[in-house]
């Protein structure tokens, strides 16, 4: 369990009724939050305070969301929660692939903004083992795949001993699938165990991150050898090449 009384969250939201609700509720639920309304002033303040959790919306004053995420992803390894318009898969798949844990559509629930909160808080502070890591245990955290490395425990990853920037979201992925390697994991499964959702056949969001993870890791991405698609099942991480 989460202890919510040790975790902060900043919401980056111009809409105060909406930003103000949002704390209260939040706040009732054991959080530590406060709100800015400025894309620029958030930049700063995201990189000084180094928030727990940011909830971020795209339309802002000053610097839009896109700007912010993309400005402190390189130095801010948290969890960003994307505000999206209901519909805008655009702006879903744009927000991934700068760097967002994940998104929700407005206007959410608020149970379903509390349930993505926690999911992606428990999953950022996590030393243990995904329960589809059949191959992996607390005493095998560290994977080596040639020059390829990925530490659970420190979750970090190594290619030719260089490290890899990955989100936390993106570091969720890698290691699910390099502690399945060998297997054929879809989308459902996946889906089912990083985001704690049913897939609804549409959601792009696991095909973007794979697609950045592949760049990262060398991997070729119109003939990947690392990570395959399997088509109409899922994805496989390769043992050996």
């Amino acid at each position: 369990m989460i202890d919510n009384h040790s975790q902060s969250i900043l919401i980056v939201e111009d809409d105060e009724r909406l930003a103000l609700l949002t704390k209260d509720y939040l706040q009732k639920n054991g959080f530590v939050v406060d709100i800015e309304s400025d894309g620029r002033r958030a930049i700063t303040r995201i990189l000084e305070a180094k928030p727990d959790l940011v909830i971020l919306d795209l339309m802002l004053p000053g610097a839009d969301g896109f700007t912010v995420c993309r400005s402190v992803r390189s130095e801010y390894k948290s969890p960003i929660l994307m505000l999206t318009a209901r519909s805008d898969d655009v702006d879903q798949i744009l927000g991934l692939e700068i760097g967002a844990d994940d998104y929700v559509a407005k206007p959410v629930k608020p149970r379903v903004l509390l349930a993505r909160i926690q999911s992606l808080l428990r999953r950022s502070t996590q030393d243990v083992d995904p329960k589809l890591a059949a191959s992996s245990s607390k005493e095998n955290s560290l994977l080596t795949f040639g020059p390829l490395e990925i530490d659970n425990s420190r979750r970090e990853a190594w290619v030719s001993g260089e490290e890899i920037d990955l989100t936390s979201a993106e570091f969720d992925l890698l290691w699910l699938l390099a502690s399945n390697a060998g297997r054929i994991l879809s989308r459902e499964e996946i889906f089912g165990e990083l985001r704690g959702i049913e897939y609804d056949g549409q959601d792009r969001s696991v095909d973007v991150r794979v697609s950045r993870i592949r760049s990262k890791i060398g991997d070729d991405p119109i003939h990947p050898r690392k990570i395959k698609t399997i088509r109409s099942k899922g994805y496989l991480f390769v043992k050996e090449i």
